[in-house]
């Protein structure tokens, strides 16, 4: 590495944030970026270790060390290559990742990890100020013709690579733009749309044919696809909410974070909303069930709409705030987690959960709740324990669902293309085997959250890139495309 000692001379460093009471009057980002002087004191601290970890760490098998060096060296542009290198889009991991390379760097053993996150934003924020960020265009065309069905990461990451592969790709979505989860799902103070926006011109600059309001499944047909098509890509994400089937669930008020957060996101676009029913917090006694990322979503949110009072509650126990790292590293810790948005104002509470929601003339207006405990059964299975007597009632005008997703939507596109699914409903297909992301219907494959359920947007980046690696062999005997 470039300075051998950093690691011994430079503390970390991370971005700050906008103070509170500005950054809740609007949507912006509000993280402020480092100097180049200070990047290069943190790519500095990157040590020159044996085994570098954060590799193992890094879904998308970004090569860390490498770019901290060249960051400390000032060489931004030669970084920028080695980082496109394994990733599509930084842009996007950079903002939204929660960074798993950092908990499994080696610094992190005494908590203070490369800042890795904060470096990769740099760098692709710097290459796209510069003009560094262009179209790439394959070296020839096949011929051949692909269909990607669904446009969150996982997608475009694989469109993108089938492109520059020399195929004739068409990115299929059910909605008015592209983006997927990133577009309609992670809140503009976290990820803003323009990000999204020239991610697009790029890929269309490089021959991706872009197709939206288009419901695969809804408005033309799985069979239409495979007739005109040489292969198509499922990656419409996994859609289908956790419910929770408690007395009261259909009364007013109550509903599925996801909801909520698309339709900001629209309002913020001026998008025209195609729903019923508009939700908003505002001077509303919110309560948000589910403590993950979405619920800090739905909690930012909510305090921007200038909500009366916002909590969160998880039916788990609360986790340590601190961890024995020599049990942990360098795997991925439990731990409390704070987020920018319980910053914000938020009450988080634990071991809790729902009996009912209850409402006056069918709008809700609480929740029945019960503290829980969790215990060993007599088999040694971990089982829910109501604890007698700490039953209460929260006083609620709106609740947001946020207890994530169970699996793809079977209905339409699923079903049609007659794949096979697995024991957990996600479409099935494997990722080392000779077939690789290939289904168990001829020349149907599938990637990201519809494939492995749930999960980061750096593992939908990764699975797109190899679902297009698997989709150009299938079509060529062979392929260029990196792994």
């Amino acid at each position: 590495m470039g300075k051998v000692t950093g690691f011994m001379e430079y503390d970390l460093q991370e971005r700050d944030y906008d103070p509170v009471e500005d950054r809740i009057k609007n949507y912006r980002e509000f993280a402020q970026p480092l100097s180049e002087n200070e990047l290069k004191i943190q790519g500095a601290r990157c040590m020159d270790c044996g085994i570098p970890f954060c590799h193992q760490g890094c879904p998308v098998n970004n090569i860390i060390p490498d770019w901290n060096d060249l960051v400390y060296r000032g060489d931004f542009r030669k970084a920028i290559e080695v980082l496109h290198s394994t990733n599509n889009f930084p842009e996007f991991t950079g903002r939204i990742c929660p960074a798993p390379c950092q908990e499994s760097c080696t610094l992190n053993i005494d908590d203070a990890p490369v800042a890795i996150k904060t470096i990769e934003c740099a760098i692709i924020d710097k290459a796209w100020e510069e003009g560094w960020v262009t179209p790439v265009q394959p070296q020839h065309r096949t011929g051949k013709k692909v269909a990607v069905i669904g446009s969150g990461p996982a997608g475009m990451a694989c469109a993108q690579q089938l492109a520059r592969a020399g195929h004739s790709v068409t990115l299929m979505e059910k909605n008015q733009k592209i983006g997927g989860l990133l577009r309609y799902g992670i809140p503009d103070f976290k990820m803003e749309k323009y990000l999204v926006d020239r991610r697009v011109a790029q890929m269309v600059a490089e021959g991706v044919k872009i197709q939206t309001n288009t419901h695969v499944g809804v408005d033309i047909a799985m069979e239409r696809l495979l007739k005109d098509f040489d292969a198509v890509v499922l990656a419409g994400g996994a859609e289908a909410p956790r419910n929770l089937p408690v007395p009261g669930r259909d009364l007013d008020g109550v509903h599925f974070a996801m909801d909520f957060l698309a339709q900001q996101n629209r309002r913020n676009s001026g998008e025209r909303l195609r729903v019923n029913k508009e939700i908003f917090a505002t001077d509303k006694n919110v309560v948000v069930i589910g403590g993950g990322d979405t619920g800090s979503d739905c909690v930012g949110t909510s305090i921007r709409h200038r909500a009366k009072n916002v909590l969160q509650i998880e039916i788990l126990p609360k986790p340590p705030e601190a961890v024995e790292k020599g049990t942990t590293w360098p795997d991925w810790p439990m731990k409390l987690r704070t987020s920018s948005s319980h910053e914000e104002g938020a009450v988080r509470d634990w071991a809790i959960t729902t009996k009912r929601f209850i409402g006056e003339d069918g709008k809700l207006t609480g929740i029945e709740t019960v503290r829980v405990a969790w215990a060993k059964d007599d088999k040694g299975t971990m089982k829910l324990v109501e604890v007698p007597g700490t039953e209460a009632i929260i006083k609620a005008e709106l609740v947001l669902l946020a207890m994530g997703f169970v699996h793809p939507v079977h209905e339409g596109m699923v079903k049609e293309s007659g794949v096979e699914l697995d024991p957990r409903g996600n479409v099935k297909a494997a990722t080392e085997a000779a077939n690789a992301y290939a289904t168990t219907t001829a020349k149907v494959f599938t990637a990201g959250d519809m494939r492995r359920g749930q999960s980061l947007v750096v593992w939908a980046i990764r699975e797109g890139r190899q679902c297009a690696r698997a989709v150009d062999e299938f079509l060529m005997g062979y392929s260029l495309l990196p792994r």
